[in-house]
């Protein structure tokens, strides 16, 4: 593809050479002659004038030091958006095309399959299912019956959707996660012996949500497990029984969500971290890394520390913790001028 067809599709502005070939992406330190790059943090700047790409995306404001007319140079308001929109483009062209149901997978009865579906080896799909157009399922994935998969998912391998649950269009989810297993149920009897609580809810998994790997989501005790729109989902990632997680909601790997909470919209979690359950988080927060929350967060911002404060009360806090030596000696120097007076 020539750099002026890039620049067209961007919408951007470029100098140079209008008819390099790029034929795919790299990083601007490490590109090559028919690869394409960009330049957002000023930490990446000095790239500019040693980098081997044959073209570079840039913003509008980008001040060039050394001119380098062999160089393609598209200018954007956002270069890094420029890229993504670039990068989803690339990918979309070397998208696997060929659409199969393998022979080695198991597709049950009363189960539909819609148009350009492809469905890896040893797959098993139970009953009563419903799998929509152009969705990709790889090897080794067990649906349980009665779940519904949307159109343009793509399911990796490994993966297992229990009975009922339902998954959107447009949906990504990585290999070896869990949906829809029990949650962690059970109620202590008089002689102090666990019952188990029957899990009988579903996961609802909305449409352009990704779900990293080695998550595991719980089916509700009663009820729905619900990831909403567009929620992005790190790697090892906890959401038990009747969570909601809301709109563009990101959490990074490692947190855990317990029973009964709702996230809001917007939201970004860190990773490690932990919060309690049947609370309620409001939209536009931001809990940091290995934050533990265990109270209702009812106002947007951001919150850190070990027993979640508004940040700024945080940096108060950790800037004052230096101070304390001095201050002992302080308290030590009154206490003996007090002595001396008595």
């Amino acid at each position: 593809m020539k750099a002026a067809k890039i620049a067209e599709l961007l919408g951007g502005k470029l100098s140079g050479n209008p008819d390099t070939e790029i034929s795919r992406l790299a990083e601007v330190q490490n590109a090559a002659g028919d690869e394409i790059s960009f330049i957002s943090n000023p930490a990446y700047e000095k790239y500019f004038e040693t980098t081997g790409a044959g073209a570079v995306i840039v913003s509008e404001k980008f001040a060039v030091k050394t001119e380098r007319p062999e160089l393609a140079v598209i200018r954007l308001e956002d270069p890094y958006m420029g890229f993504v929109t670039l990068q989803e483009f690339f990918h979309r062209q070397n998208a696997e095309t060929v659409r199969e149901i393998s022979a080695k997978s198991s597709i049950g009865e009363g189960t539909t399959v819609g148009a350009d579906v492809h469905i890896g080896d040893f797959t098993v799909i139970g009953k009563n299912c419903s799998v929509g157009k152009n969705t990709i399922i790889r090897a080794n994935v067990t649906i349980g019956d009665g779940v519904t998969v949307g159109d343009n998912t793509h399911i990796e391998s490994s993966v297992t959707v229990y009975h009922g649950c339902k998954i959107g269009n447009n949906v990504i989810v990585h290999s070896n996660t869990v949906i829809g297993s029990d949650g962690f149920g059970f109620a202590r009897d008089k002689e102090g012996k666990y019952r188990k609580i029957p899990q009988t809810g579903i996961v609802v998994i909305e449409d352009d949500v990704e779900i990293g790997s080695n998550c595991s989501i719980d089916r509700a005790t009663i009820g729905v497990t619900k990831i909403c729109r567009g929620a992005k989902l790190d790697n090892q990632i906890q959401i038990a029984h009747n969570v909601e997680i809301g709109e563009d909601t990101v959490i990074v790997a490692q947190a855990g969500i317990a029973g009964s909470t709702k996230i809001g919209k917007r939201c970004m979690i860190g990773g490690q971290a932990g919060i309690v359950g049947h609370l309620t988080i409001c939209d536009d927060v931001i809990i940091g890394a290995s934050v533990g929350v265990t109270k209702s967060i009812v106002k947007p911002g951001m919150y850190m520390g070990y027993r979640f404060k508004p940040f700024k009360e945080e940096l108060r806090e950790e800037a004052n913790i230096k101070d304390i030596p001095t201050l002992k000696d302080k308290i030590k120097k009154l206490e003996s001028i007090i002595n001396k007076d008595k």
